[in-house]
């Protein structure tokens, strides 16, 4: 499965799991390494960076932005292997 695939599934779900969220695809042309999602609902908002595998390969920064976000709000790496425990976590967050 190619990235964006399992990106767009990705989108889908969290969708539908949290009705009237907004999920914005970010531009790592503008800011290398910005996590590829955020997701807005209600009040909150959290960021995920999708990769296809536990063992994709991390690019420049994506660490770092991860990280910084993730001590500002909420932020993850999401993959298929660790997917049902983050989206358990996000939506915790995301609706307390």
């Amino acid at each position: 499965m190619l990235e964006n695939e399992y990106q767009s599934r990705l989108i889908r779900r969290i969708k539908h799991m949290l009705p009237g969220s907004m999920i914005l695809k970010n531009d790592s042309g503008y800011l290398q390494g910005i996590p590829d999602l955020t997701v807005f609902y209600k009040s909150r908002w959290a960021t995920l960076e999708v990769k296809v595998s536990a063992n994709a390969k991390h690019q420049p920064n994506q660490d770092y932005y991860v990280e910084r976000m993730n001590k500002m709000s909420y932020s993850s790496f999401i993959y298929p292997e660790i997917e049902d425990e983050i989206l358990d976590e996000l939506i915790i967050f995301l609706t307390k």
